[in-house]
């Protein structure tokens, strides 16, 4: 190894360790957020969260890490986006808070499993480790409080253009942080007036008729995999697209991501999922914003 590579690993190993060592003060403190008791889960799900880069909706995802808990939270792949990073290093204090709520999650008690995405592909070479108490795994399988059993795993592999042709995935990957500037331009603009946030970038991919092929296929590709490895479900990310539905017979849950809509999935204590979709508004500069949530509840068994 380099001393480079070797120095690296050193700066990487003291940053988590000071991380975990903040996260488990936070474990031990009192709530962020006074006079609100967390909404508790038996599992949440999330993905795609992309953390490195200025699409990221960093404060909005570490404020709903901080109100939600749970047993078992999955890091469903692309949580640090490594291909943005390798060319321009972004990281302000939100990501940071980021990993400060995950780790709190793991002094508080809950099992953090990582499962990494393309974006992270790098941290695959951990696998069937743990690192600061989370686990590293390529997949998983989860059982629901109903008895459904869950293959949860990123996706990309399922993804034609990754699998064929990974410079135009990287082509595609600088398009797509095109339409997120133009998304934070809008969202300004909409919060001078007090409007809501959406996302212009997810409109246009919805609107495409490629794109919703291409959702289609993803879907069927993923939900025919559950079917064969004998599953009842299964739960992925990758394509930033939330869902819960079921496709010839097997429940289909995407978690959508934290760049666009802002959605993770949630296990009540009978085994029911739900879409949050966390967004925030009327935010003022000092403020503590006030977080909206709404969910759409759907029945593993249905």
């Amino acid at each position: 190894m380099s001393e480079t590579a070797l120095w690296r690993e050193r700066v990487a190993t003291q940053s988590i360790r000071q991380v975990s060592s903040q996260a488990e003060r936070r474990a031990r403190g009192t709530s962020q957020w006074p006079g609100k008791q967390p909404r508790h889960h038996r599992a949440i799900f999330v993905s795609d969260t992309h953390l490195g880069t200025r699409g990221c909706k960093a404060e909005q995802l570490a404020d709903f890490l901080a109100r939600n808990s749970c047993e078992t939270l999955f890091l469903v792949g692309d949580i640090v986006d490594g291909w943005r990073l390798k060319r321009r290093w972004y990281w302000p204090a939100s990501h940071h808070r980021v990993l400060q709520e995950v780790l709190a999650k793991v002094h508080a008690g809950a099992r953090v499993v990582y499962i990494p995405g393309n974006h992270d592909e790098a941290f695959r070479h951990y696998c069937e480790r743990s690192i600061a108490g989370v686990e590293i795994a390529h997949e998983a399988a989860y059982e629901t409080a109903d008895g459904k059993r869950l293959l949860v795993l990123h996706g990309d592999r399922f993804d034609g253009v990754l699998a064929c042709a990974k410079w135009l995935a990287h082509l595609g990957d600088w398009a797509y942080a095109v339409a997120l500037d133009l998304n934070e331009i809008c969202g300004a603009m909409r919060r001078s007036l007090g409007l809501p946030y959406w996302s212009l970038s997810a409109y246009l991919k919805h609107k495409v008729k490629n794109a919703v092929e291409y959702i289609s296929r993803f879907q069927s590709v993923v939900a025919r995999e559950a079917r064969l490895r004998g599953y009842d479900g299964v739960v992925c990310g990758h394509i930033h697209h939330a869902t819960i539905e079921h496709i010839d017979g097997i429940l289909y849950v995407n978690d959508g991501d934290w760049v666009e809509s802002c959605t993770a999935v949630v296990e009540d204590a009978c085994g029911h999922l739900e879409i949050l979709r966390w967004s925030v508004f009327g935010e003022r500069h000092g403020a503590v914003p006030d977080a909206t949530l709404t969910g759409e509840l759907v029945t593993a068994s249905a």
